[in-house]
């Protein structure tokens, strides 16, 4: 049960990666091609908030939650399941910290630049969001 756990922690954990770079690189194709969805609000909150916690993660040198979830849920255990596997390959690389620090400052500072950019709108009371 608990290998089972941590593949849904990792699960999320690359949920989360994906989030960040495709949510970026949507934004700026969307905003290409005039899709209004790029530009709502609550997204592109959640966006640069999760881009926001990671670099900073990465800047004070920590160890992101959802990694210390998933190792305290494998223990000493070896076995990992077939999608863990394949997904801890696609996830994590080996570079020094510095290098990670440094691209997640990075990917930080262009979706705050794109914030500025294509600005997110609130939607109005009475509209579709």
């Amino acid at each position: 049960m608990r290998a089972l756990l941590a593949d849904l922690v990792l699960l999320v954990h690359f949920g989360l990666a994906v989030f960040i770079v495709a949510g970026l690189l949507l934004t700026w194709l969307g905003a290409a091609r005039a899709w209004s969805w790029v530009r709502n609000f609550w997204f592109r909150a959640a966006h640069l908030a999760a881009i926001g916690f990671v670099a900073v993660e990465g800047v004070l040198g920590m160890t992101c939650p959802l990694t210390l979830w998933e190792d305290r849920l494998r223990g000493t255990a070896t076995e990992v399941s077939f999608v863990a596997r394949w997904v801890q390959r696609l996830l994590y690389y080996d570079l020094p910290e510095w290098v990670f620090a440094l691209a997640y400052a990075a990917m930080a500072l262009a979706t705050a630049i794109t914030w500025l950019l294509v600005s997110p709108r609130r939607a109005r009371a009475g509209q579709p969001r």
